[in-house]
């Protein structure tokens, strides 16, 4: 027990460090949104970046599982990285290797929230691959970042947006509501946001990466958590994303059946399907 404890007090002093090399970048926290200064109108991907989804409500390919949760994985950037573990381990162990992607080269976690449905996969991967950095909002409770350190790998703590890889940002911590922060692709039409339950409201969300990023975003995709809200609600979220210069969506997760029928018939061809075993590539 006592080793235990030794082990996560160490892991945070290392996460709270002012000094953390990812991706071969200087990884500050806090105060690290220098680094934004790399987005401008002219940066962004030079070739393909495939996002495939591990996690999901809804499935897209055959031999996938559907359950209640949400993963994907990233490649084509100078690190390959994972975006939430989904709930079950079993079916997460099970999603991923049909996928057949190499953990191994798996060299970064990053968490959007602390709920089960984005955390709850992390031991299945844990027998795959452990020991690398895993990227968690700062308000993670005791327990959780306890979890993470004790499946093996390092917490670096966000507040505010930075840069992950070459191309590749945190949002920082929304810290309105639940706690979430969601992963930012710079490709030369623009931003790409990728969220996983976007509690904090995925309008809001938006508005403040177009703020902070100075750059205009042109496809987001993810759980935009509106299972719960009216017609007339998630047309203004439509509305709401559209005013902000958003031409390509997918909508998945918590979005809800119905609302994501909406999505689908707002953004026509524009819309693009998720579901576990797809894979949606952005140039």
């Amino acid at each position: 027990m006592a080793m235990k404890t030794l082990r996560f007090f160490l892991a945070i002093a290392v996460a709270l460090s002012l000094q953390l090399n990812v991706c071969g970048q200087d990884y500050r926290f806090p105060g690290n949104a220098g680094n934004l200064t790399t987005v401008n109108r002219e940066s962004g991907i030079t070739s393909p970046v495939t996002v495939t989804v591990i996690y999901d409500n809804y499935v897209h390919s055959e031999g996938m599982k559907p359950d209640w949760g949400y993963s994907i994985i990233i490649e084509g950037l100078e690190k390959t990285v994972l975006f939430d573990t989904g709930t079950k381990p079993a079916i997460f162990s099970s999603n991923f290797k049909l996928t057949g992607i190499d953990a191994g080269s798996v060299e970064l976690i990053v968490f959007s929230h602390e709920h089960l449905d984005h955390v709850g996969g992390l031991s299945a991967f844990a027998e795959m691959k452990t020991g690398i950095p895993a990227v968690i909002p700062r308000s993670f409770t005791p327990p959780v970042v306890s979890s993470i350190v004790n499946a093996g790998y390092i917490p670096l703590l966000v507040r505010d947006a930075a840069m992950i890889c070459n191309n590749l940002y945190t949002s920082g911590e929304f810290d309105f509501g639940i706690a979430e922060q969601c992963l930012v692709l710079d490709t030369r039409a623009g931003l790409v946001v990728m969220t996983g339950c976007a509690h904090p409201g995925i309008v809001r969300m938006l508005s403040e990466i177009k703020q902070t990023f100075n750059k205009n975003i042109v496809a987001v995709f993810g759980g935009f958590h509106l299972m719960d809200k009216s017609k007339a609600g998630t047309e203004e979220i439509i509305a709401g994303m559209k005013s902000l210069g958003i031409v390509r969506c997918g909508a998945t997760h918590c979005t809800g059946e119905k609302q994501i029928d909406m999505f689908r018939e707002a953004f026509g061809e524009n819309y693009f399907e998720l579901g576990a075993g797809n894979r949606v590539i952005f140039n």
